[in-house]
């Protein structure tokens, strides 16, 4: 069956021949299983993702005055997303183990939420959406975790895949980064 439009390690589904509309990572039998991407020359590859953590004024104040009882809140929050995106392998089943040639991991601070976005990049036979998007979730996890004693309310949203570069499927752009 042919596995075009999981060269991107995102989409799942394929897009031509015999298999077109079926999840890849499903067999014939309805088993799932990992797609062999052997056969696929390397390309470079990047995905950029998204998301929204959502925290109250006070919060950012602490943050921005370096306050928080946790430390370096935005430190720590980078780290965690890069080393999620190194190991995406081992926390989603049937992901590639990748060598990653960059991983990148931005804030923009708001009056009451903090923009994440992740980036990653490699040269490789499958793409790193999945690298980007646990960039972004596991960095959320770890905003909560650093702000939960003073806002136990707060937030992470709107996680999402930002666009995708490289491979056979082609480049693709969300129409509205905005848009979850």
């Amino acid at each position: 069956m042919p596995t075009t439009g999981d060269d991107s390690g995102g989409s799942v589904f394929s897009d031509e021949g015999a298999g077109a509309g079926r999840l890849t990572h499903i067999d014939d039998a309805g088993t799932a299983r990992m797609v062999d991407v052997g056969h696929k020359a390397p390309t470079k590859r990047r995905a950029i993702a998204g998301g929204t953590f959502h925290t109250t004024a006070e919060v950012i104040g602490l943050l921005s005055e370096s306050k928080l009882p946790k430390g370096d809140v935005l430190a720590t929050a980078r780290i965690a997303g890069i080393m999620a995106a190194k190991r995406t392998d081992e926390l989603i089943p049937l992901c590639h183990q990748l060598a990653l040639s960059s991983v990148e991991v931005d804030f923009t601070i708001g009056t009451d939420s903090i923009d994440v976005t992740a980036t990653v990049a490699t040269s490789g036979q499958t793409g790193v959406e999945m690298e980007a998007l646990t960039a972004v979730a596991v960095t959320g996890l770890t905003l909560h975790d650093m702000v939960k004693a003073v806002d136990k309310r707060a937030r992470m949203d709107g996680i999402r895949l930002l666009e995708k570069t490289g491979g056979k499927s082609g480049d693709w752009y969300r129409d509205d980064p905005a848009d979850g």
